[in-house]
Order: structure tokens, then C-alpha cells, then sequence
């Protein structure tokens, strides 16, 4: 299966901080959901903001390493041109634009693509989330937490990616609303072939959608393979859990 992302040995960091990446590398195959797992301060979200374009805006520089999408070189590229080339972000907190309607929320998501094409993308988003149908007059402020999750992915999938980045999808959100939004978007891998990138917490759950997993910890990718391999390792107890329960 070809490679869709690569991460090649990337090191990242802020001003006065330090590097919160060093030397890390991934890969993400074409049609796949990957999980990117690690306690909080690992370095997850420093590789969402360098490979979407964004880590400038957060006073990050990358010091060494590579990001292709589809075997070109995106570093440094802005966040508009990666999303024409068909990578979308669902950031940390969604950040949805919550004076404005469902509906307008979404057609800044499809502001890319041709007028024609706008309203089948809009409906197959409906159809994918029906609540976001109900909703599609409401401002989008007055929506739950998972409603508002609901919306942000369907910003990022409205234009049609090849890649979506999900950074922290069940943060703040209930179990049983977290399990059905896995469930669509597996659906949404299965029938369209959008490949996943998810960032998260909750290793547990993410194990049992992806078909490949990352663990970060302070910077460095310690475990890497196969979901299920990875899900029994011992390493992955010990490092990962471990550094959660600390963090508790």
C-alpha cells in the first residue's frame, strides 16, 4: 500500500521551549486510519502543526525533517494550498465559527471547490451526519460538544480530502458520542478512501478503529506497527498508560 503521508525525521519546536519533536517519523498509507497516541505534552499536536502549515502561527519552527503528501515535499507550504491538494485539519477545540449557521460553517469548508459540485458535498456530509441536517439553520454556538465535533469534521471532509488530520477528536466529549463518531468515520475510510490521521488520548478506542498506530513520547516515537501488535505490546503499557497515570 503506498504511502499517502510520510513524517521523515522530524524535529520541531517553539521559541524558548525547546524541541517537543526530535527525529520523528510516520507513515500513512493510502485508505487507512492511523492513530497517533501520547499523553499530554508529547509532541502530538507539534506534528499536526508542522504537516498542515500551521506551526508558524504558533511561533514554532521546524529544525530538521521532511513532510510529503503524495510524495511531494509540503513543508512550509500555507494551510489553503495543502487543503486544495487535499489535506484537511479538524484542529484541537474544533473551532467551528459559532456566530455562524450549521450550513455556513460547512460551505466555508467547500469554499475550494467548483459552485456545481457544492451541494452534492454538502448533502453527502448530511447524510454521513443527519443531526447536522437538523441543525443547518441553527447557529452553530448553541450545539453540544459532540454536535459541534460533528460539524468540524464535516468542514473538513466537505471538500472532498484524500487525508483528513483529526487533532484530539474525543477531548471533552461523552463515551457513547466518541463511539459513534469513530463508527461513521470508519465508515466514511471504508467507502470513500479517506485516509486518517488521529490524534488521541483515548488509546483504547483508537486502537480499535485504526489499522496502524504511532505512540510519541516527549518527542520521539517509541512504538510503531500494526494496531493490534501495538495495543498488546508491553511498551505500550508501560510508557503510554504509565505516562498517563503520571500526568493524572
Amino acid at each position: 500500500m503506498s504511502a499517502l503521508l510520510e513524517i521523515q525525521g522530524l524535529s520541531a519546536g517553539y521559541a524558548r521551549k525547546g524541541l517537543a519533536l526530535d527525529d520523528a517519523s510516520l507513515v500513512v498509507p493510502q485508505g487507512s486510519i492511523v492513530a497517533l497516541l501520547g499523553a499530554n505534552g508529547a509532541g502530538k499536536t507539534t506534528l499536526i502543526r508542522a504537516a498542515t502549515g500551521l506551526l508558524d502561527l504558533h511561533h514554532g519552527h521546524v529544525a530538521k525533517g521532511r513532510v510529503l503528501f503524495d510524495g511531494r515535499d509540503i513543508l512550509g507550504l500555507p494551510s489553503h494550498q495543502l487543503v486544495r491538494r487535499g489535506l484537511t485539519l479538524v484542529p484541537e477545540g474544533r473551532l467551528i465559527f459559532k456566530q455562524l449557521t450549521v450550513e455556513e460553517n460547512l460551505n466555508v469548508g467547500a469554499s475550494i471547490l467548483p459552485r456545481a459540485q457544492v451541494r452534492a458535498r454538502m448533502d453527502a456530509v448530511y447524510a454521513l451526519f443527519p443531526r447536522l441536517l437538523e441543525r443547518r439553520r441553527q447557529a452553530a454556538g448553541w450545539m453540544s460538544g459532540g454536535e459541534q465535533q460533528m460539524l468540524a469534521l464535516g468542514r473538513a471532509l466537505v471538500s472532498g480530502p484524500r487525508l483528513i488530520l483529526i487533532d484530539e477528536l474525543s477531548l471533552g466529549l461523552a463515551p457513547l458520542i466518541v463511539l459513534a463518531i469513530y463508527r461513521q468515520l470508519k465508515l466514511v475510510g471504508e467507502t470513500l478512501g479517506t485516509s486518517m490521521l488521529i490524534v488521541e488520548q483515548n488509546a483504547k478506542l483508537a486502537l480499535e478503529f485504526a489499522s496502524q498506530a504511532f505512540v510519541l513520547d516527549r518527542g520521539h516515537i517509541v512504538l510503531a506497527g500494526a494496531a493490534a501488535d501495538v495495543a498488546a505490546s508491553e511498551l505500550m503499557h508501560e510508557s503510554y498508560l504509565g505516562a498517563r497515570r503520571e500526568a493524572a
